[in-house]
């Protein structure tokens, strides 16, 4: 009786190797469906314990609702207060200090992007140094290089200034550094076939296909900046934060909904302009190559 039972299990081991032979995508489907049903698990039990250690609750959620019903109808009509022409100084400081903040980041990032990207600079010592100073400063959020500035240099716009330039720095940076990599190689190679230096085949071969992209990069950080100009202001870097942050305090929502209008306002004005400025780079970029 025990001796067929080894025969049958070989026969089985035989058999689904045949099948695995045979049909490799459909043991290959239950692997990938394995893998999946595991990644999921482990999803799952993390997002169990993170809402378990963050003493999530929905109960106090939908306890709060009312509450932030009574807020949305504290915040209407929304009203200056008589303050509208300080907000209006504001809010452009506010534009200011984004502006300024990002041409800034884009000079300094202009010239260390070549430095971190690989098909001008060969040296891997040059390169991988640069793209790590990149990483370190673009680890940095701008908000705590605001409070680091404001430390330094004091309260006011110029601390605002500051932190956007040295976070979009690390930021534009590596994305200048990717624009440059992945620039066609056939211009360059002209003109080095036609004995142009290694300088006039960046300046020729190069620079005309990355300055549409960094040109539209620098606009989105300008809009998003707009923004973040806004946040940093709350913990004293200028601008109209400094007015939203007062107001909120003293739950003035009526002056709070006011501010967030304006701001609003000045964020879509700066998408609708920067977005007709990004299709007008990529049109002139797109249009020698057509």
């Amino acid at each position: 009786m025990k001796g067929p039972v080894p025969s049958v299990r070989a026969d089985a081991v035989a058999d689904m190797a045949r099948l695995m032979a045979a049909y490799p995508a459909g043991f290959g489907n239950r692997r990938r469906a394995a893998g999946l049903l595991l990644l999921a698990a482990a999803v799952g039990l993390f997002t169990g314990f993170a809402m378990w250690r963050l003493d999530f609750s929905l109960a106090r959620i939908l306890s709060g609702l009312g509450r932030l019903a009574d807020f949305s109808l504290m915040m209407f009509p929304p009203s200056a207060g008589g303050r509208f022409w300080i907000y209006l100084q504001s809010l452009g400081e506010t534009v200011a200090i984004a502006f300024l903040g990002t041409l800034s980041a884009a000079l300094l990032a202009f010239p260390f992007s070549f430095l971190a990207a690989k098909n001008v600079i060969p040296n891997v010592f040059v390169h991988f140094g640069a793209r790590r100073v990149l990483d370190v400063i673009r680890g940095v959020d701008t908000l705590i290089w605001a409070l680091l500035w404001v430390s330094v240099v004091g309260l006011g716009p110029f601390a605002g200034l500051l932190a956007i330039a040295c976070s979009d720095f690390g930021a534009l940076g590596k994305l200048f550094s990717e624009a440059i990599e992945t620039a066609d190689r056939r211009p360059v190679d002209g003109v080095a076939s036609s004995g142009g230096s290694r300088m006039q085949q960046v300046r020729f071969g190069v620079l005309p296909q990355v300055l549409p992209v960094i040109g539209g990069q620098c606009l989105y950080y300008f809009e998003s900046n707009t923004r973040s100009a806004t946040i940093i202001g709350i913990v004293g870097a200028g601008g109209i934060g400094v007015h939203l942050a007062e107001q909120i305090r003293v739950l003035n929502l009526q002056d709070v909904s006011f501010l967030v209008l304006m701001i609003l306002a000045a964020v879509t004005v700066i998408d609708v302009v920067s977005t007709r400025l990004r299709t007008a780079l990529v049109g002139r970029r797109a249009a020698p190559l057509g």
